[in-house]
C-alpha cells in the first residue's frame, strides 16, 4: 500500500521527498582541488570542506559559469548565505575557499584583480575557553568517589587524562603519541614518550615540534599503564598499533572519539556537574598555569601556539578568576545582587 501511495504521488506531479543533487563543480574548480591535493598535500577533510564551500557559491548563482561572476555578485552571494542563517565562523571559512579559488584563476587567466579578494565575513566573537576550576580538575583526576580499578582500560584512561592536564596536549597530539621512537620500513614515529627525561616530544599543528614536561602524577599513571599495556598490545596487528602509547580495547591505536567518550564517562563517575571535553583539560592546563606563573610566553610555547594573540585569550580567563576573587573578598565591591541590598517595596 505504501509503495502505491509513493507511486501515485510521483505520477500526480507532487514533489519528490529526495533532496536535490548538489551542483556539479566546474572543471576549473576540480583542477584547483586536484592541485591542492597533489601539490600542496591538503588533507581529504579540508578538500571535502572546500568542495562544499564551492557548491555554496554555485547554488547562489545556478547555471552561471563561476569564472564570469564579478565582485558585486560574489558579495551578493555571501550576503544571501548570511541572511539564510549561515554562522559567521562557517561563512568565514566559505569565503576563504572562494578567495583561494579565484586567486588561482586570477593567476592562470591574468585577471587584474581577484574578484573575491575583498569578501569579508561578519566579525566572529571569540568565546572564552571552557576551563575547569582547580578543584574540579582535582576532583576529576583524584576520583575520591570512584577509585581506579586495577585493569588495563582504567589505568589507560587515568594516564591519558593525567597527561592531558599535565602537558596541555591537543586531542590529536595525545592519540599520536608512541611509547618511544620507532622507525622501520613500515612506520616512523612523529611524537613519542621520553620516560627517562620525564618529557614528551610532540609534533603539533603545522609539523611544529616541541618538548613538554610530564608532571609527577602523570608520570606515575603512565608507569602503571605501561605495565598493563601488554594485555592490549598483544592484539595489535599493525606497526602503527604496536608503536602507539594508548591503545583501544582491540589493540589498535586509540581513536579520538573513544577518548571523548571515556572522558565523558570519567567525569560523570567523578561526580562533576559539568560536561568535560578533552580540550577542556588543555584549557585548564593553560588557565591554571597562567594564574600561577603569569608568564604568557611560557604558556604560548607549551601550548604550541604560533601567535601570542591565540594564547592571550587565557588572560581573560585569568581576569575572570581575579574578578571573582575581588567580588568575594573586597568589603566594598558591591557587585553582588543580594536580596538585602534591594530597597523595600
Amino acid at each position: 500500500m505504501s509503495g502505491l501511495k509513493k507511486q501515485d504521488r510521483s505520477l500526480s506531479g507532487e514533489p519528490s521527498e529526495q533532496p536535490a543533487a548538489p551542483p556539479a563543480l566546474s572543471p576549473a574548480m576540480q583542477r584547483w582541488l586536484h592541485q591542492l591535493s597533489h601539490e600542496k598535500r591538503y588533507s581529504e577533510h579540508t578538500l571535502s570542506a572546500y568542495r562544499t564551500d564551492l557548491r555554496h557559491l554555485l547554488a547562489q548563482h545556478p547555471g552561471i559559469d563561476p569564472d564570469t561572476l564579478n565582485q558585486t555578485q560574489l558579495r551578493q552571494a555571501a550576503a544571501r548565505l548570511h541572511a539564510q542563517g549561515m554562522a559567521p565562523r562557517s561563512l568565514a571559512r566559505i569565503l576563504a575557499a572562494w578567495r583561494g579559488y579565484y586567486q588561482s584563476r586570477t593567476k592562470e587567466l591574468g585577471w587584474p584583480l581577484n574578484p573575491a579578494a575583498s569578501l569579508k565575513a561578519p566579525k566572529i566573537g571569540r568565546p572564552l575557553p571552557k576551563a575547569l576550576s582547580v578543584d574540579q580538575t582535582q576532583q576529576l583526576l583524584d576520583r575520591p568517589s570512584a577509585p581506579i580499578q586495577d585493569d588495563p582500560v582504567s589505568w589507560r584512561n587515568q594516564a591519558m587524562f593525567e597527561l592531558f592536564y599535565s602537558s596541555g596536549l591537543r586531542l590529536s597530539e595525545l592519540v599520536s603519541l608512541d611509547t618511544h621512537y620507532h622507525q622501520d620500513s613500515q612506520y616512523q614515529s612523529k611524537s613519542w614518550l621520553l620516560m627517562d627525561d620525564r618529557e614528551l616530544l610532540v609534533s603539533g599543528k603545522g609539523g611544529k615540534v616541541r618538548r613538554l614536561p610530564i608532571g609527577e602524577k602523570a608520570l606515575n599513571a603512565l608507569q602503571q599503564w605501561l605495565t598493563k599495556r601488554t594485555a592490549l598490545a598483544s592484539l595489535a596487528i599493525s606497526a602503527d598499533a604496536s608503536a602507539a602509547l594508548f591503545l583501544g580495547a582491540r589493540g589498535a591505536r586509540i581513536h579520538p572519539r573513544v577518548v571523548q567518550q571515556e572522558l565523558e564517562n570519567y567525569a560523570r563517575a567523578s561526580g562533576l556537574p559539568v560536561h568535560v571535553h578533552p580540550h577542556s583539560l588543555r584549557h585548564s592546563f593553560a588557565s591554571h598555569l597562567l594564574q600561577s606563573a603569569q608568564d604568557l610566553r611560557a604558556v604560548q610555547e607549551l601550548l604550541g601556539h604560533t601567535n601570542i594573540s591565540t594564547t592571550q585569550i587565557y588572560t581573560r580567563l585569568d581576569f575572570q578568576h581575579l574578578a571573582q576573587a575581588y567580588d568575594q573578598a573586597h568589603p566594598r565591591a558591591q557587585r553582588k545582587n543580594r536580596a538585602s541590598d534591594k530597597p523595600d517595596e
